[in-house]
């Protein structure tokens, strides 16, 4: 392929984002917890949930094969609510949790709650919220409509002396999961996940110029494997002190992007720090930790 045509083909592969206001991929992520079960980048240019449906099959398949009768929740914003991705689920014994974007429809119906919210606010002056939930469906059948109705949980919200109304769809039911706890402490503990993909970023997984998509996605492989590096030193080093909990940036600041001396011997290498550094006894733990950490099996 000559220099042209590779050119040519990163153009056709990134595109223009209205949202981002610039020429990007879209980056695909999904987590377990802290632990990263996939990184891919997408054209920019198409929705935002290409391709996830069959990531999400690979994912499933692959823990199912090794605990088969895990109950597993599959949680997202509204760009991936989507007809094909929660009808895959309903017939395949997943749950899942989504948010759904507001429109005029919506909101007609949560009417009533909107405005018991709003009357808390003007007695009280702080936020207020009212939750209901109703079964929905879309009314277009084509291009992506829904072909069944589904349990939604809308919160109606005045906040700051306006409205702030939000919608998720769910196939959990009202007996497992009621309204406000299915919104506040399942919905939004997605807002964790947020920070384990800035943490991708941290890892410059945004240095995506090459010229090709292809080598583009080689560089998030190894943004996503400097990652797992990190979780592992994270568990394993860091356990028990201070910065059990730390973001893989401030990892890599107070403990990797050191200045030291190296000096190499037949048998050893030696390691010395600036007498200043002041993370000395940090360090000397987390390499107390490892040499301690039990060996993975086989």
């Amino acid at each position: 392929m000559s220099p042209i045509s590779r050119c040519m083909e990163s153009r056709r592969a990134v595109f223009f984002h209205g949202y981002y206001d610039c020429y990007c991929y879209l980056p695909l992520y999904i987590f377990c917890a802290d632990q990263i079960l996939c990184a891919r980048i997408r054209q920019s240019n198409r929705d935002a949930a290409a391709g996830s449906l069959a990531e999400v099959q690979r994912i499933v398949g692959q823990i199912r094969a090794a605990w088969p009768a895990v109950r597993i929740i599959l949680r997202g914003d509204s760009g991936f609510c989507r007809n094909e991705l929660m009808s895959w689920c309903e017939h395949n014994g997943v749950d899942y949790v989504f948010g759904l974007a507001r429109n005029q429809r919506l909101r007609r119906m949560i009417g009533e709650p909107m405005w018991e919210a709003t009357q808390q606010w003007n007695q009280t002056g702080k936020p207020a919220r009212v939750f209901r939930e109703f079964s929905y469906q879309t009314r277009k059948r084509k291009k992506g409509g829904w072909d069944r109705q589904r349990r939604v949980v809308a919160k109606a919200e005045h906040i700051d002396g306006k409205e702030n109304p939000r919608f998720v769809v769910t196939s959990l039911s009202a007996e497992r999961w009621e309204s406000q706890a299915l919104y506040e402490e399942l919905y939004c503990a997605r807002g964790e996940m947020e920070n384990r993909i800035k943490e991708q970023y941290s890892l410059f997984a945004d240095r995506v110029s090459a010229e090709t998509m292809r080598a583009d996605q080689l560089r998030m492989y190894f943004s996503a494997m400097a990652y797992v590096l990190v979780c592992g030193l994270r568990r394993l080093g860091l356990k028990n002190t201070e910065m059990a909990q730390a973001q893989a940036p401030t990892i890599r600041t107070r403990l990797l992007k050191i200045g030291a001396r190296v000096r190499v011997s037949v048998r050893r290498v030696y390691l010395s720090m600036a007498a200043g550094y002041p993370w000395q006894s940090l360090f000397a733990q987390v390499h107390a930790n490892l040499q301690a950490a039990p060996l993975p099996a086989g």
